[in-house]
This record gives C-alpha cells, structure tokens and sequence, in this order.
C-alpha cells in the first residue's frame, strides 16, 4: 500500500511540473515617456519574458533613451503586465577626432554629421570603435584600445572626444612550424605572408590560417596561437604530414588478336607526388590503355613561386589515341598566383592538336568526315576559389573553379582527302571555350555529409571537330558509363551525394548524376542528349591507401538503364 502511495505521489508530482513547465504566459506592455507604444506577446515562460523586456530595452537604448527601464512587471497567473519608461532621449551635440589622424578616420568611416543633433547609438559607437581597431592591429597595434574622452552631458545631449592608445608598435618575428610536416619554413612563411620585420597583421594571420586549412598535404594538429615577446610576434603552427601522394598501377598482358604469337598490354598507371622537400612542388603521371587501340597519358607539374617572386609556374601534356580514328595532345604552360587565401587565379597558353590516323573514304556525294586534322592556339584564365574546412577531405563549404579561353583554329588540308572536299569549310576561325565546375559540402550530422557538384562547358566556333570536343562519362564526370563515353561541345551535368562516415576517412555513399549534353558542328548533327544515373558505393580507408568500389546503372540515348549495363567502377590508389 505504501509502495502505491509513493508511485502515485511521484506521477502526480511529475504531471503538474511538467505542466507548470508548459505554462505560456500573455505578456501586455506599455513604453511611456517621450515616447509610448503598447502592445502584447505569447511567451512560453518567465525567461522568455524577461528576454522580451531585455530586447526592448536594448532597443530603446539604441535608439538615444540611455536611460530606459522596466519600471513595473507583475505576474498575476498566467497574465504579466509591464511598464518601461523612457525617460528623455539623448542627443549627439558632437564626438570630435581627439587625438585621431583624419586619414585613420576616413578609413574607418567616420562622418561627423552623424554625431551632430542625432539620436546617441550605443551601437553606431562601438562598430566606429570595431573599425578603427581592426585597422590599427593590421597596422603593427594589436594592443590598441580606443575611448570616449572629456565627455561632457547636457540637458539629454551629450559632448565627447575620441581618444586612442596604440600601445607598442609590433613587428613579424617569423613562423614557427612544429609536428613533423616536411615544410621549407621559409617557403611556407612566404606563401602564407609572414614575412619577418614587417608591421604586424591580425588579418594576415587570419588569412595563414584559412590558407592551411586549404592545403590537402598538411593537417592543422592543434589551433594555431601567436606569441609576443619585445615588440615581436611569432606565429606558432603545428602540422602534421598527409598521405596523400598516390602510386597506382595495374598490368594486363593479353593475346593480341590483331598481330598473331605477340601479347597486348594493357593497364593502368597514376602518380602523384605533392610536396616534396617541403617546398610545395607537384608532380603528376597518368597512363591508361584499357583496348588494343586506344590510350590516354597525361602529365603535370606545378613550381611554386619561381625565384621566390610568389608567382607558379605549371605545365601540362595530355595525349589520347581514339582507337584508329585520330590522335589529339594538348599542351598547357601557365603563370599562376594567390590573390587572396581562398582564390588563385592562372593565366595560360593552349596549344592543341588532333590528327586522323585512318581517313575514311570519301566520295563526290560526301561530306567531309566528323574528325579532320586540326591545330588550335589560344589564351586564357581560370580562377579557383576554396573556402573548405578541410582541403583534403572537406566536410563542409565550397569550391569553385572557372577558366576561359579565346584564339585561332585552323583545320589542316588531309593529303588523303581531296582539297575540293575543304572549300566547303572555314579553315580558320576563332574558336572560344569555357568550363565551370561548383562544389559544396555540407555536415548534416556528424557521419551524414552532403555533397553536390553542378559541372558544366561550353566550345563555341564556326568550324568545331568531333575530336575536338569535350570527353565525359567514367568515374570523374558521369558515372554509370565508359570513360570517356560521351562527346559533347556543350554540357551540364551535377553529381549529388549522401556519404555515411562510418570512420575518419571511410564512407558508404549513394550517387545520383543528372545531366544535359549536346553535340553540333560543322560536320556533326546536332544532336542532345538528357542523362541519368544512379547507384552507391564504398570508400575505404586501409591506412596504406584507399579501396574505392562504385556501382551504377545509367541511360542515355546510346545506353538503356538496366542491370545488363550497369558499370563498376572499382581501384585501390595506394598513398605515401
């Protein structure tokens, strides 16, 4: 019987706190003073109803009542009844420069008309205050503090000077690396602006830490902290070094069907190398032949700020054999540098070739063929952005990527091919091109990571070669087809993913890519092409490299969806 009691006192306690704790209160108050308002809210309790109060009183404040006040509230139930009064308004008869430069005034915005008979705002003085000290702690005074001085009230109005200490002038010691990151610290200390003897800069160590934060081979282990010790800074980072650098290879020998008692090779080869010697090089070697006629080989290399001027230097090769059709190799040389943290900008030179390895017959009722032998020079930009929480493995933010380029095609006279064929055709043109690529990242939780990519390109010409187009499908583009299934001169297609994080760096993730590609030139039908593929897939992390396995059905109007061609896109890149 005593056991029932104690239940029955405990649900009963239990039910009326929890109604006691769902109690909403109607709050009705009225502003008096030289200005009144009244009105009323729904509050869910007492703390509401006290912030309520609290946020017009700040109100008030800004608004030149400095001396506003809740002057009565009762609680009677579930009713509250306030009053605030608002006494008088203060005005600005004026807030003089004191001993501030003008130059530093203007920079940081001030007008003195806006503290003369205007409403005294708390706010509107502490944004003033807020710019004048981020401008002189990126002047070499971190320790600046900025006052009122000599401030003098009337009847509701009020008279002040402005007066600033700047406290010991600060100069950049050096950069201080700690871990064990392989870094040249007087590489890193250039690319991220800590330049020794140089005033210090809040915004500048700010800018080094987003800066790291973005670069894939090093891990910032710990929050970086700066030291101050005789009017010098030293900026202390701790990094760790990344596996990311990637050996990956497979070779196939197989029976040549083409040449008799002689083998085939096929395989696959891709090398990357970041950082080495600490100096921030790069380094890239990709080789594919997966038929007996066809292949592909690109290679890449980055010299960062050549001759310590802060400007890169970078060239690449790709070239692919489309199997007895044609040949194309495009060689890129480019001068880049950092604008800001998050965006670099490179300026390049193009040099592009194709040429027909077999001519098709053509007779007096034909056409010129959809590939013909052509050379392209042009220039152009391509601006990067990343503003990522991690460049290697990003959880959340963006990236963003665009490039463009204009300059003159000719299409070279086949001596397979009758010149007369040609005179149907601009054999030189201007020929312009464009690619954009938008990448997010978003945390949903803690192992559920959102990510969405919206690609897209543009060739635009009067005399536009089918091997001259852009080459999409595989795992890097649309998944769910052949590498390089697809030509097109003009597409947008976007990659969406869910991944699951079930460790640091290993996921399960489904895929959906969706997307629209078109093909029209001189000697192309046009032709569109609206695609779609989905599937899922596995990435994981071994500690010595990465196993990625993805499987996918697409269609497209060469591929129907279905089971019987569905792709697997499968590799372990393995990681030093």
């Amino acid at each position: 019987m005593k056991r029932r009691f104690i239940i029955a006192l405990f649900f009963a306690c239990w039910f009326s706190t929890s109604l006691l704790a769902q109690q909403r209160y109607a709050l009705h108050y009225e502003i008096r003073g030289e200005k009144s308002e009244r009105g009323s809210a729904q509050l869910v309790d007492s703390l509401a109803v006290n912030a309520f109060m609290k946020a017009h009183i700040e109100r008030l404040r800004e608004e030149g009542y400095l001396m506003a006040e809740v002057e009565r509230k009762v609680f009677r139930d579930s009713l509250v009844t306030a009053h605030i009064q608002t006494h008088g308004r203060f005005d600005w008869v004026s807030l003089e420069s004191g001993n501030l430069p003008d130059q530093l005034l203007r920079r940081a915005g001030y007008d003195a008309r806006l503290f003369q008979g205007q409403p005294v705002s708390y706010q509107q003085v502490a944004r003033l205050f807020d710019r004048i000290l981020e401008l002189k702690e990126n002047e070499g005074f971190p320790f600046a503090a900025v006052r009122l001085d000599s401030i003098r009230q009337g009847d509701h109005s009020l008279r002040a000077h402005l007066a600033l200490e700047e406290g010991p002038y600060i100069r950049f010691d050096s950069l201080n690396v700690l871990g064990n990151a392989r870094v040249k610290v007087e590489f890193l200390a250039r690319s991220l602006g800590i330049v020794p003897g140089e005033p210090y800069s809040q915004k500048k160590v700010q800018a080094a830490i987003r800066t790291i934060q973005n670069i894939p081979y090093y891990k910032l282990e710990e929050p970086p902290r700066v030291s101050f010790q005789n009017s010098e800074a030293t900026l202390y980072l701790t990094l760790k070094n990344r596996k990311i650098n990637t050996l990956d290879g497979i070779i196939g020998l197989l029976p040549n069907e083409a040449e008799a008692n002689k083998l085939l090779v096929t395989g696959q080869f891709d090398l990357d190398i970041y950082n080495p010697a600490g100096k921030g090089r790069q380094y890239g070697l990709h080789w594919q032949r997966l038929t007996q006629y066809s292949q592909n080989l690109e290679i890449a290399a980055l010299e960062p700020q050549i001759f310590g001027t802060g400007i890169d230097v970078n060239a690449s090769f790709f070239l692919l054999k489309e199997d007895t059709s044609f040949v194309n190799r495009d060689f890129r040389f480019g001068f880049g540098f950092q604008v800001t943290p998050q965006l670099y900008m490179d300026f390049f030179s193009r040099w592009q070739s194709g040429d027909l390895l077999s001519v098709p017959e053509v007779s007096s009722a034909d056409e010129l063929p959809e590939v013909l032998d052509f050379r392209y020079h042009s220039y152009g930009v391509r601006l990067s952005y990343h503003d990522l929480d991690d460049g290697y493995l990003p959880m959340s933010g963006w990236r963003l990527m665009a490039e463009g380029g204009v300059g003159n095609k000719k299409i070279l006279h086949n001596t397979a091919i009758e010149e007369v064929f040609y005179e149907s055709v601009g054999r030189e043109a201007l020929q312009a091109f464009g690619t954009f690529s938008a990448e997010e990242y978003w945390r949903v939780s803690k192992r559920l990571v959102g990510f969405l990519r919206l690609r897209g390109g543009l060739l635009y010409g009067d005399n536009i070669l089918k091997n001259d187009m852009y080459r999409l499908g595989g795992l890097r583009s649309i998944r769910g087809f052949n590498e390089n299934f697809f030509f097109a001169n003009r597409y947008v297609y976007a990659n969406f993913e869910p991944r699951f994080y079930f460790e640091e760096n290993s996921y399960f993730l489904l895929f959906t890519d969706v997307g629209a590609l078109e093909q029209s030139g001189w000697s192309v039908p046009k032709s569109r092409d609206k695609v779609l593929s989905f599937g899922g897939g596995l990435n994981l992390s071994t500690g010595s490299g990465e196993f990625r396995f993805l499987y996918g059905m697409g269609k497209s109007n060469e591929q129907k969806m279905g089971i019987n061609y569905a792709k697997i896109h499968f590799g372990y890149i393995g990681r030093f």
